[in-house]
């Protein structure tokens, strides 16, 4: 596998999704470019339906493109075999989305274990760093408790501690505030914007929120599949 020279931690190029249609194809994204750094947090705006949940598939390399070029952690996407895509995965990235996706029958440290056991961290240090993001995120007293019992708020904090625990360089966030008041919200992404400038992840959002622009450090605009720079 060839390495890339660039520094980005994922970039497309003019990439093109198409989905086939009876009546007819429709592209969801039209040649995008769009290149991800680390230490920046990157807002994707737009309504339902203008391509984002899309192109943050084809960044986490779950979809591939029509057409156009895809480079992952200086990777071409399509160099990386399945079982090399699902362990960048475990390993490099994290995410967070509207629903949580939080396993009710695991408490809280469990939950925020598991992506660390996925990724080959051996049980007692998973245990221990699972600690230690919970209490970086205040929620260390929600160890012991299961999903169930929890505000959608408190959900969602375990949520994001559960994506950066393993560790990973790029956090990818479709909705993340979407289910939460304004201030739950809020919690969340000053949190994000503070792993970003600590850690130097890169954090990317697709969001309708336009208040999370105040944490951005740039913000892009997703409109019918084209991507807009204000």
């Amino acid at each position: 596998m060839m390495m890339s020279n660039n520094n980005s931690i994922a970039e497309l190029i003019e990439v093109t999704k198409v989905y086939p249609h009876s009546e007819r194809d429709m592209a969801a994204l039209n040649k995008v470019s769009f290149k991800a750094n680390p230490g920046e947090l990157v807002l994707l705006l737009g309504p339902s339906g203008s391509g984002k949940t899309t192109m943050l598939t084809i960044l986490a390399g779950l979809l591939k493109p029509s057409s156009g070029e895809v480079t992952i952690f200086g990777h071409n996407v399509l160099e990386y075999s399945l079982t090399d895509l699902q362990k960048m995965r475990a390993k490099k990235m994290g995410f967070i989305f509207q629903t949580f996706y939080l396993l009710d029958s695991l408490k809280v440290l469990d939950n925020v274990m598991l992506v660390m056991r996925f990724a080959g961290i051996p049980k007692k240090e998973a245990r221990k760093h699972a600690i230690e993001c919970l209490e970086r995120f205040g929620i260390e007293h929600l160890m012991n408790a299961y999903p169930s019992t929890l505000s959608q708020g408190e959900k969602q904090r375990v949520a994001v501690t559960r994506a950066i625990a393993n560790g990973a360089r790029l956090i990818i966030a479709d909705e993340p505030t979407g289910s939460l008041a304004t201030q739950q919200g809020v919690m969340i992404v000053e949190f994000l914007k503070e792993s970003v400038k600590s850690d130097g992840l890169c954090v990317i959002i697709a969001s309708h929120d336009e208040r999370i622009a105040t944490y951005a450090d740039r913000v892009l605009q997703l409109h019918d599949g084209s991507l807009i720079v204000p």
